[in-house]
């Protein structure tokens, strides 16, 4: 069967259809909507469940640093921590050295949180139909496509 190519005079560049930033909003939507039945018992929205899981794998950070890994500015990072330290899971304090840099440093509270967020991920997984390979290459694809966008 011969290969069928489309009339290039025919395509259409704002078809949702031709477009690689709609599925990306609308997967990254749908996978957000999924996270949020785990996280309610942990009085977590997901931008501070991922801010926390920055914390966990790094403690005692500044704002800034934080805010790179992130990909989070600082006006949208300062009223997630202020409402993490709210519920008590994290104090940010001015550093000793550079009193212009804030660091974010967990509490006990904080740290307990992780072992509570330990099932979030596997629960996740079982909720998407990817094999372990196509997660991997689709998680892969994403991060080549967010380092190119950075450079």
């Amino acid at each position: 069967m011969p290969e069928i190519t489309p009339d290039p005079t025919s395509f259409n560049p704002l078809s949702l259809d031709n477009q690689l930033c709609f599925p990306l909003y609308a997967a990254s939507r749908e996978l957000i909507r999924l996270y949020k039945p785990f996280l309610d018992p942990l009085k977590l929205t997901y931008p501070q469940y991922v801010t926390m899981m920055a914390l966990w794998e790094r403690d005692g950070v500044k704002v800034g640093e934080l805010g790179t890994r992130l990909h989070l500015d600082s006006a949208t990072l300062t009223p997630l921590l202020k409402r993490l330290e709210a519920h008590g899971y994290l104090q940010r304090r001015r550093s000793d050295v550079d009193e212009r840099a804030v660091i974010v440093t967990l509490t006990d509270e904080g740290r307990a949180l992780r072992e509570q967020a330990l099932a979030v991920p596997n629960c996740i997984a079982s909720c998407i139909s990817l094999e372990p390979e196509e997660a991997l290459q689709l998680k892969l694809l994403l991060e080549k496509l967010i380092a190119s966008m950075c450079d």
